[in-house]
């Protein structure tokens, strides 16, 4: 791992998954600060994260957001609830979570409404500004699948918010860690992302990542 980039948003991610694992080390790996935290006592990852994520530094979640440009919610979404809300007040924060009913258990809180599921957690975290993004590419997928910039096999995926500008910022480090960033008019737009919708899990270049959103958004 490179040293870490001077002016490059110190990130903090929750959850210590298989997906929260493999983000870390992406972002690692592209020279970014990052910090990390479970459910509890950060001495009980030290030792996952001193292997599995060498160099992330294990927090208190409070801690490690408090410290953080960007969250990143690695966590099953059936725990969102159980967050501490406000504690994301002026953070931006990455969802990556979906909303899977027979594993997650009926969620009252995404059930029965038009809204894309990272515009319910928006209308939870109204001190800050989410962004939909890494929700639709498997987590055994994010290290072996990145390409450098220019690539014509690049991975594209997408991002979504309702702020241009913080949709821009985390499409940065969606491309630093390897991937063609598409960002998308609004979180609404984020749909498409979701089980069922036309880009999730599909391996998609650019073109063909803008062309699938675009007929989806069409039918």
């Amino acid at each position: 791992m490179t040293g870490m980039e001077v002016g490059r948003p110190r990130i903090a991610i929750l959850g210590v998954g298989h997906v929260g694992s493999a983000l870390a080390r992406t972002m690692l790996d592209a020279s970014y600060e990052v910090a990390v935290a479970a459910s509890g006592d950060p001495k009980k990852i030290e030792l996952i994260a001193s292997v599995l994520m060498p160099g992330a530094r294990a927090h208190w979640a409070k801690d490690a957001v408090a410290d953080a440009d960007i969250v990143v919610l690695a966590i099953p979404l059936h725990r969102f609830s159980s967050l501490d809300h406000r504690m994301f007040d002026g953070k931006i924060v990455i969802d990556t979570m979906n909303y899977w009913a027979p594993t997650d258990g009926v969620q009252a809180l995404f059930e029965d409404t038009p809204l894309s599921s990272s515009e319910v957690v928006q209308g939870a975290l109204a001190g800050a500004t989410v962004v939909k993004t890494f929700n639709h590419i498997g987590y055994h997928e994010m290290e072996e699948e990145r390409r450098p910039a220019g690539s014509p096999d690049r991975r594209a995926l997408g991002v979504a918010s309702d702020d241009p500008q913080v949709a821009a910022l985390v499409g940065e480090l969606v491309d630093a860690i390897g991937y063609e960033p598409i960002v998308l008019d609004g979180l609404a737009e984020g749909n498409a992302f979701e089980p069922g919708g036309p880009v999730f899990g599909a391996r998609l270049t650019a073109p063909e990542f803008e062309r699938a959103v675009t007929v989806d958004a069409v039918a």
